[in-house]
Parts: C-alpha cells; structure tokens; sequence
C-alpha cells in the first residue's frame, strides 16, 4: 500500500500519536474512576471548570469539601510524594507510569520482535516475560494467570474471566494503527490478533475500532470519517456499533456535549466504569464534539468520566495522529519531557521520540511511503 505523506511527514505523526496519547492519558489519571459529577466538583472547587489544562491540585481544601476528593487528593499526595514524578498541574516532569501506555510499548517490543506475522500466544509470551502479574488487571489479569496455568488462546480469555468485554483490548490498540498508517483492515487484523489473548465480542470489537481509527487518522482530518472507518471494521449488528451509532445520530441532534452525555448515561450507564461499550461511547463523543482540536478533545473525554485515563489516551492519540507532534500545543506536551515511566522490563524512563521512531520502522514494512 503507497501512503501520499513523507517520511518525514509519517514520522511526526506516530510521534504525535505517542505524545498525544501520552497526554491524555496524564489528564485522565488523576480522576480515574470518578463520574462526571465528581469531576465538574472536583475543579470547581479548584476553580477550574470547564477543564482546560492538567488537573490542578488544591491546596485549601474547603472544610465543606466532599470525603472522596479530601481521599482521592491524599491517596495523589501518598502515591507520588516519594518521587519526582507527578499527575497534577504544576508538579509534572514525564510521563507517569500507566498500564495504557505499557501496553503501547509492550505492543511495539511484540511488533518488533515477532514481526507482522504474529501470533495470539507470542503476544501472551511477552507478557509473561515483560509485565509484572500485580501491574495487569481484570481481563489481562485473568488472561495471565491462564497463560501460567497452560491454558492457550481463545481459552485464556474466556476460563474464569468475567472482564473480558471490558476495556482492556481497548487500551491496546494505538500501536496497531501506528503501524498500519492508512490501512484500517491491517491495523483491525493485527488487533483482532492481541485482543482474543483476553477478550470475547464486544472486547475484541474495542480494540479493532480503536486501531482502526488511528490507522485512518493518518489520511484524513474529518473526525466523522475516522469514526466510521473504525465502524466498517467490526460486526454491523454489535453493541458497540450500536452504541457509536447511537452517539453519531445524538451528536448530530444536540448541540451541547452534555446532552449527549447524558443520554449515554442513560442508556449504557448499566455497563460497568471500565466496560468497552460506555467508554467506546465516550471517545467518539468527544471526537465528535471536539472537532480537531486537541485540548478540547482530551479534556471533553476526560470531564465525563469513568474510564478517564483510557479515553484521555485514545482521543489524545488520535488527535495527535491528525495533527503531528509538531502542531500539538506545548502545554499539553512540554511537561512530559519526551520520557515515560513504565513497568514493562526494559524500557523504564525510555525516550518518548525514540519509541516514535521504532515505530515508525515497522510502519515501513507496511506501507510505501
């Protein structure tokens, strides 16, 4: 496949996906969890609403203030006072270490190591031979412990696994897209490939809509189109494409995001915080009604809550995509000092354009450029 950007051109945007993602995931760290409710609380009592920069701390704590922020800031203060490494505005020097972005590098070490050709178990040898088992969660978690047990895939998805429709193939979707830069098809391929490690349906569909988009962000501005690129790559009849539908047809009716907000809550407010289908529902809201700009993009995705961290990511991911590092506002960006924190062995405190880089050499394997 022949891709009309240059090297040059190709470069700056898997360099702008990796920061963007990175950014947007720092947004959403701090509130992962809480509900839109929580987090309009939150930076009023900060002053700081509507969001428009990293979450600010708050350093007089009105005595009226609710107990979950008075804990929420303390657990903050408890996690990263021992370091120089912070989430909150003002204290940020790199990256932190999230399990989003471990994934993306873990995903990159698998691309680079097995190849194009990979398979769904080297994707489980990695990570049992690079993450820690306490830093994976619900479904990677259960598929893990599997994998230790024999157990192979699709099997290691399915035994003992109540999560595996939840976000966690999601997550691990951008370096896909990465590196199948306007190839849609290849980028769900290689996804389908790594989410059935730990995932069924709705779980797997996540991750191949997600890759899809950041594989179409290389092509085109037009976020409606990126959405719907990533719609043509799973099941027409599926939860998650109804629930993307169903925020196409309420963003196109309702002017204001929190109307459409709030008919997402209503409708798919059963599905557990960390489910595909809400947080899916989430992203492409925010890509919708942040038309291209990257700040109001992230901190759309993050305001509504639940899964913060991981919309924060795949919005900012693929808003980076669309723009390139180079158009990414330097606030968002200056902080993280091209370094990233993470668990997976080898690659603590790597260098975030140098990761870009590597990527965007196994990129040339799949497209002329």
């Amino acid at each position: 496949m022949e891709l009309a950007l240059s090297d040059r051109e190709v470069l700056d945007k898997i360099y702008g996906g990796w920061l963007g993602r990175c950014a947007g995931c720092l947004l959403g760290k701090p509130v992962e969890g809480l509900n839109h409710e929580q987090i309009e609380v939150w930076l009023r009592t900060a002053d700081a609403y509507p969001l428009d920069d990293y979450f600010p701390p708050i350093y007089d704590m009105p005595s009226d203030a609710p107990r979950w922020l008075k804990d929420r800031l303390s657990h903050i203060d408890a996690t990263f006072k021992k370091t120089d490494i912070g989430v909150l505005r003002g204290q940020i020097s790199r990256m932190a270490r999230d399990d989003d972005i471990d994934y993306t590098i873990l995903n990159l070490h698998v691309s680079e190591n097995y190849g194009l050709e990979f398979t769904t178990m080297n994707v489980g040898e990695a990570w049992l031979t690079l993450l820690p088992y306490w830093q994976v969660y619900t479904a990677e978690r259960a598929a893990y412990r599997n994998l230790v047990n024999g157990l192979t895939p699709p099997e290691t998805a399915t035994y003992m696994n109540p999560y595996r429709e939840w976000i966690g193939a999601q997550i691990r979707a951008d370096m896909w897209g990465y590196i199948a830069p306007g190839n849609p098809g290849l980028a769900a391929e290689l996804a389908y490939r790594d989410a059935r490690l730990s995932h069924v349906k709705n779980g797997i569909y996540g991750e191949m809509f997600v890759s899809a988009m950041v594989s179409a962000a290389f092509t085109t501005d037009d976020v409606r189109d990126i959405v719907y690129t990533g719609l043509s790559v799973i099941p027409r009849r599926s939860r998650l494409a109804e629930a993307v539908m169903d925020v196409l047809k309420w963003t196109a009716e309702f002017g204001d995001w929190r109307d459409t907000l709030n008919r997402i809550y209503g409708k798919y407010g059963h599905y557990h915080p960390v489910h595909t289908i809400n947080n899916a529902a989430i992203v492409v809201m925010a890509l919708l009604y942040g038309g291209g700009d990257y700040g109001k993009s992230i901190t759309l995705s993050v305001m509504c809550g639940l899964d913060t961290d991981c919309n924060g990511a795949t919005v900012g991911s693929i808003l980076g995509v669309i723009l390139g590092a180079k158009a990414l506002p330097e606030k968002w960006i200056k902080p993280l000092n091209d370094t990233v924190e993470s668990y997976v062995i080898g690659y603590n405190n790597s260098r975030i354009s140098r990761l870009a880089e590597r990527t965007f050499k196994i990129a040339g394997k799949t497209v002329k450029i």
